[in-house]
This record gives structure tokens, sequence and C-alpha cells, in this order.
């Protein structure tokens, strides 16, 4: 999902607001380094007794999970594809006019515990809009930003949610809203449901809610904008009861984390049978498959869509959605895929693209993670002026970017092929995968990140994020896929490790995308591309369906790879911890050894070489080896060159190469993998040295700059002359619109 501004945005605002993200970060982590920020551990507030709620500061666990956590490895023999907690039944009716939605709800729930529970805690997401007072909207105030395109809610523009009834076996449930993470008190979002009689261990119980929603204007992910609805976090959803041995938990503890600014979701696996009426000209699109065609009644159409093993469900509806692109893809070990594009009309020239775009995911994420299981993908593009939709994920369903006009090598073409291809990826990260957002964000948003440009890269889909008027100056760069993710890192003070959770970051939840894409581009080139896609086959393989955390990654990693040592390493630095990569060349110099005036002993009696004898002597030399040597390269001569490099260590040791190249071609390969904080190297060589150059492989994305990791001896102006000569060039289109206006 598109949780920042730092997320799809970036890319469409150009080589400029890259610049400008860069900037902004570099000056944060001043900041942040300079402010002395003192953090107070917050206790968690008492749930019932015998059963507690997750730390409102739990982060990146440590400790990996049991063998046998949310049922064990799912190998494809059950009747099922996760151990389904959960069963939803709802019928839902849409007014379109007041951006209602009238649901009820059968709920069914099992205590996969081994205590009984008098209690459950339900999520009420959409309270979150309800008034400025909610914890998401309290966070932002804090934080003094927005939300991605940082649209206001006005008046009327509201949403909310309410428990009309709430019955458990015919018996009034009571309701009490909780505050898990000390949020304000005038938060709503997370409720405690007391029940009538308490869920024995493995059994299983019924509720029967009624709710009510209102959508905001679309705000964060959800909402309406004249006829278009996109209908997300729109029900009662239980929360997680953990168990011992699972992420971290060693007593059974309750997962309900308030809906903060930045974080997303986490929920149990189940299944969703759901009935959507909306009136007859309006169309849908849904999580799951259409169960048959959609049943009128008056004026009104329902259509039925079922899924089993998700965690969600989602839809939209909007009587101005254009008929909808459809084709279906097959893959080995995949059903056949049924995959819709909606789009409203202004954007019809982003249908194509979006579809080719999903296409190329399906296959790709198949072929290098593991087969989609699921036989529908809908793709759905927001309406202009309902950006706020856009770009984000639910099981099956995502939504994507739109644009009215979309040339190739654009701007526009890069943000709809990467928002589309990111969303989709959400659907195995935080879809199949399942990670606690509120947790352990890394998990989702990073990881899918750097799968997302590995896939750009193998592609060779360049990124160009020159603006349209920019574009129409005939000056149109494109950036590699790590290059971008490099530039939006905070490298030079990171503050928050990138195990930390998605609401207590100094630097903001971009880095959880940036820094853990290059930390893992970074780490898939010191261990190499088959290891790295062998470590994530395995990772997908034994955690699909089961909720992992990050210390299951770093086993998964580390198992799979062979190369325990180097993740272990990453994953202390720069998950658990943080810590710059700051490696440089500090001196460079290469010399003639000369004999030098004095005393030597020549033939058993010492004579003196006095300055003049000795310059005489050299002067013969070079005389002689001239002669014997008319196409001697330059650097070279009579007597040996001492070359020196002494690099500097201002970060977080990481393996290191340096390389030194000399004047008769030669080369010389030094290795640095210590934790001295310098290291000073010397060659004695017949030819002076040419250049040194540290990480010439550039395994080294997260190094803080890598202007500094190589030297010459001689200047080497060929740097500012290309962009002198960009800048003459662009002067001179300049000047030639004016002259022409």
């Amino acid at each position: 999902m598109q949780a920042s501004s730092t997320r799809s945005s970036m890319l469409k605002w150009g080589a400029t607001a890259a610049l400008l993200a860069a900037v902004c970060a570099f000056n944060a982590e001043r900041l942040a380094g300079a402010a002395g920020v003192t953090i107070t551990p917050i206790e968690a507030p008492t749930a019932e007794v015998g059963i507690g709620f997750a730390s409102p500061a739990a982060a990146a666990v440590a400790v990996p999970s049991a063998p046998d956590a949310w049922g064990g490895v799912r190998t494809g023999s059950a009747a099922t594809l996760s151990d389904r907690v959960v069963d939803y039944q709802i019928a839902a009716t849409l007014d379109p006019v007041a951006h209602t939605i009238d649901g009820r709800q059968k709920l069914r729930w099992r205590n996969r515990s081994a205590v009984a529970v008098r209690s459950v805690y339900v999520h009420l997401y959409m309270n979150a809009f309800e008034s400025a007072g909610s914890t998401f909207f309290t966070e932002q105030r804090r934080l003094g930003g927005g939300f991605r395109s940082d649209v206001d809610t006005g008046e009327g523009e509201w949403g909310h949610i309410e428990l009309r009834s709430v019955t458990q076996d015919g018996a009034k449930v009571g309701r009490t809203f909780v505050h898990p993470d000390n949020g304000p008190e005038t938060d709503r979002t997370v409720v405690r449901l007391d029940l009538s009689t308490a869920v024995a261990p493995g059994a299983t119980t019924t509720l029967e809610i009624d709710f009510h929603t209102k959508l905001p204007r679309v705000v964060a992910r959800t909402g309406h904008f004249g006829s278009f609805h996109l209908v997300g976090q729109w029900f009662p959803k239980i929360g997680v009861l953990e168990l011992p041995g699972e992420r971290g938990a060693t007593a059974p503890r309750w997962n309900v984390h308030e809906f903060h600014l930045n974080s997303e979701f986490y929920a149990d696996f189940g299944n969703f049978d759901v009935k959507l009426t909306v009136p007859r000209d309006y169309r849908v699109g849904a999580t799951g498959a259409l169960q048959g065609a959609p049943v009128a009644r008056g004026g009104m159409l329902t259509h039925h869509y079922v899924q089993g093993d998700v965690h969600d469900f989602a839809w939209t509806a909007d009587r101005r959605f254009a008929a909808p692109l459809e084709a279906t893809w097959t893959g080995p070990g995949s059903p056949n895929v049924k995959v819709s594009v909606l789009y409203p009309p202004e954007y019809e020239a982003s249908a194509a693209p979006a579809m080719r775009a999903a296409l190329d995911s399906l296959a790709y994420f198949s072929r290098t993670l593991g087969p989609y299981p699921y036989t529908t993908l809908t793709v759905v593009i927001p309406p202009f002026n309902a950006e706020e939709a856009g770009g984000m994920e639910y099981p099956t369903f995502i939504t994507a970017s739109g644009y009215d006009k979309v040339p190739p090598k654009s701007a526009a073409a890069t943000e709809l092929d990467f928002v589309t291809i990111h969303e989709f990826g959400h659907g195995y990260f935080y879809g199949i995968l399942a990670s606690n957002e509120f947790e352990e964000p890394m998990l989702d948003e990073g990881l899918n990140e750097y799968w997302n440009q590995r896939m750009l890269q193998e592609r060779g889909t360049p990124l160009h994020i020159a603006p349209p008027f920019v574009a129409a100056l005939g000056i149109n760069p494109a950036v590699g896929s790590f290059a971008l993710e490099r530039m939006r890192t905070p490298r030079e003070e990171p503050a928050d490790p990138l195990g930390q959770n998605a609401y207590n970051r100094l630097q903001g939840i971009g880095p959880a995308y940036s820094r853990t894409a290059t930390v893992m581009r970074d780490l898939e080139a010191r261990i190499g591309k088959q290891a790295m896609e062998r470590a994530f086959k395995a990772y997908y393989q034994r955690w699909k369906f089961r909720h992992p955390s990050v210390a299951d990654l770093r086993e998964s990693l580390a198992e799979a790879s062979g190369e325990r040592t180097a993740v272990e390493q990453v994953f202390a630095q720069q998950v658990y911890q943080v810590a710059k990569v700051d490696d440089r060349i500090d001196r460079f110099g290469s010399a003639e050894e000369l004999p030098q005036p004095g005393t030597y002993e020549v033939g058993g009696k010492r004579v003196e070489h006095d300055a003049a004898a000795v310059e005489k002597q050299i002067a013969a030399a070079r005389a002689q080896w001239a002669k014997a040597h008319p196409e001697a390269k330059p650097g070279t001569g009579p007597f040996p060159f001492r070359t020196s490099v002494t690099l500097r260590r201002r970060g977080a040791s990481v393996p290191q190469t340096l390389v030194v190249k000399f004047a008769d071609g030669s080369t010389e390969t030094a290795h640095w993998n210590n934790d001295e904080k310098w290291q000073r190297l010397s060659w004695i060589k017949p030819a002076r040295a040419v250049s040194a150059e540290l990480d010439p492989q550039r395994l080294h994305y997260l190094d803080t700059s890598k202007l500094d990791d190589s030297r010459t001896l001689a200047a080497d102006p060929a740097a500012s002359r290309r962009w002198g000569f960009d800048f003459a060039a662009f002067v001179q289109i300049v000047l030639s619109l004016i002259a022409n206006v």
C-alpha cells in the first residue's frame, strides 16, 4: 500500500521531488541527531484476566516462532490453504446518496487457545475518521504532516461505524471501547465484546452483528467521491488471539492495536461470504469470486462474492465505471485467474497498462516466490479527485493510479506501472504471508518494495521521473530501480531500525519502504542472486498463510541461503538496531622510491652520496631506462613506486573490496572485513598507481556517499564536463523557447 506521500507520488513529482525528498530526509536525520529524543517505554493496558494485550511498543520479534505456530507449515495436503479461524457471512446494502452501508454480519470465531475466552476484541477501523479526536488524527497533528496527498476532511465528510446490535446465541453482548495502545479516550477503533457465554478451548462461537457504516469523503484508503465508493475497513473485524510460540508470544495475548496514522492491518485467516446490494446501474468489484449472476430486486442488484483463505474483504461500486477490461492468466501451480480492470471513462488510457503490469506481476511473483493461489484479481483505477483511494491492496483486490494520458517513457507510465506492481506484490507479503503491519511493517512494505524493484530491474524497465513539462523540453532522465530507493532512504543519520513498528518512528514510515529495499538489495549483492531467491522461496513456502515475524524471516534467509553470518550481521546492524554505512578512501598516494643522499657501503668501503651525486645517478638511470624501453607507458620507470591507500570507517562494518589500478595495466585487490575504524594498505610496484576504488561492484547502496569511494591521482574532468554540457543544452532549449514566443 501507499502508506505515505513518499510512495508513488514521489515518482509523479519527478526528479525535482526526488531531490526534495532526499534533502528533507537528510535534514530530518540531522534534526534527529540533534534533538536528543528520549522514548519512555509504555506499559500495556490490562485486558481480561489471563489474556493480556500485545505491548503498545511491540516491534521486531527476536525469537523465531514455534514449528507448529498457526497450525504448522501449509503443505497443500489440507482441505484449506490456511488454518481458518474466522468465518464471515455479511449482507450489506449501499446507499450511494448518503454514502452509507447497512450490514448484517454473522461472525464465527474459533478459540485456538488452551484457556476459556470471556471477551473478544473487535476492530472498528472506520471510527478513525469519525472525529479529530481519534488516534489517527491525533497522530497526524502531533507529527505535523498529512497523509499521502493530504486531503482534508471537511464538514459532512466524516465517517464512522456503529454497532447497532451484537448478540451471542440470542443473548445481548455488552461492549466497551478500549485503548490497547494508550491512545486518546476519544478513539473508538477497538471495542471489547463481553460474551454471555465463555468460549471453551477449541470451541467456536457465533456473533450476530448489525452495523451501520458511514463512509468518509475519500481520505485514507477508503471512502467516497461522487458516485465512486471504495469500501475498505468497513465491517467489524475481530482481533487476533496469538498463542505462545507465535510471533514472540509467551502467553495468549490479544493483538488489537488502534488504527494509527502510518500503520495498517493484521487479522486471522478465514472465509468470507458477502452479499452486496447496490443500485442496478452501479458496477461492482470485490475481493473473491462472483457467485452466479447478480440477483435483481426492485431497482437494486445483489452481488454475491465468496473467498476463502483471506483475512480481509474490500469492494467498490460506481455507476460511472466503464465496461471492465478482462483477461485470463494461467501459470504453473496456479488456477486460471480472471483479471479485471475497473476504470472511469476519463482514465481509459490507464486500463491497458494496468492490465499489462498485473499480468506481468502474476507471472513474476508466481515464478520467484510461489504460485498465485486464488482465481481472481481485480484492479481498480479510482476517478479524478479520488486519488486517496489509489495505491492500496486487499486480498485479490487492489487499487492503482489513473491518468488521462500515459505516453511511453513518461512519469505517468512509470508510476502506473510501479503502483500496480507494488499493490499486486502486497497480495503476497500482506495477503498470503500476512505479517503484522502494525508491529513489523518492514515484512510487508519493505520486502514488497524490494521485490517490486527486483521485478522492474529484471524487466529492464527504466524509471522515468521527469514531470510532463520537463519531459516536453526533451529532458527525460531515467534512474535505476534501486538507485531511486537509495535516493529516498536516510543514510547519513538513520534514526529508526527497520524492525521498528509503524507508528513510533522519528523519520516516518518512508524508510520502512526504501531503507528495507536498499538493505535487502545490498544483502543480495553480498550473498548472490541465486542464494537470495532460494531463501525467499523457502520463506514463502514455510510461512505462507501463517503470519511470520522478523525472526522467522531471519531464520529462513539464514538457513536457505547458507549465508548465516552475513544474514545475522545485517539483521543485527540494520533490523534490530540501526547504523549508517560510511566507508571511504581517506588518502591515496603513489610515489617513486628514489635513491636518497647518505653514506652507503660499496665494496667494503663506506661511500658518501651527496644530493648532487644522487640526482646524477637518478638521471642516468632514467636515461638508460628510456633508451631500453622506448614505448614505456607514463608512470613506469627504473625505480619502483610505493602506493599507499588509507581507508576510514565512520559507520557499521561491512565487507569491503578495494581495487587499485596501475599505469602498466596491472591491478591489486585487497579485502577489508573487520571492525577496525581504519586500514592502511600499501604496495611496492614497478608502476605508479592510477586510481583506487572502494566497493567497485557497488555492493553497498546503503553507503552514505559513493562519491568518496574512489580517487584518481590525476584530475578527471569527465563528470564536470558532462554536467556542464547538460546544463548548456538545457539553457539552449530555454533560450530557443523564449526566442520563439
